[in-house]
Order: C-alpha cells, then sequence, then structure tokens
C-alpha cells in the first residue's frame, strides 16, 4: 500500500494494516524454505554432497507444504 499524507485519501499506512494474516505468512515463509532449499539441493549436487543436496530436498518440499497450507487456508477464509 502507498504511504500518502494527504488527508483527503483514505489510504492506509502500514501501521494501520498490522501485520500479514497467518495465511498468508505461512504462503511467504514456505516459499522462503522452498527457495533455500532449492540452492541447497544445487549446492549439494555441484560439490557432490548428498547430505547437502537431501537436506535441500527436504527443506524444499516442507516449503511446499507450508505454502499449501497458507493457500488452503486463505481459500477457506483464514
Amino acid at each position: 500500500m502507498l504511504r500518502r499524507n494527504n488527508p483527503n485519501k483514505s489510504f492506509k499506512t502500514f501501521e494501520q494494516e498490522g501485520e500479514m494474516k497467518p495465511s498468508t505468512q505461512d504462503e511467504v515463509k514456505g516459499k522462503i524454505h522452498e527457495v533455500k532449499g532449492k540452492i541447497k539441493e544445487k549446492v549439494g549436487k555441484a560439490t557432490n554432497n548428498p547430505d547437502l543436496e537431501n537436506k535441500g530436498t527436504n527443506e524444499k518440499t516442507a516449503g511446499k507444504v507450508q505454502k499449501k497450507i497458507g493457500q488452503v487456508e486463505k481459500a477457506l477464509g483464514d
């Protein structure tokens, strides 16, 4: 949302909006874990480190699940 100091406009500031909804938080956190997992997976492959590759795969999968949970919560209306 844009910040405006014009009192004639009804723009909300970040403070007025508050925090993200839990469903959105799950989606964002899930996407972050998904990206981190992909990076670990690729680094593990590049360095021939199967442990890191497996950790990356697991984190990527967990991120996808968390993101999907957020999407379902959002569809159900939080």
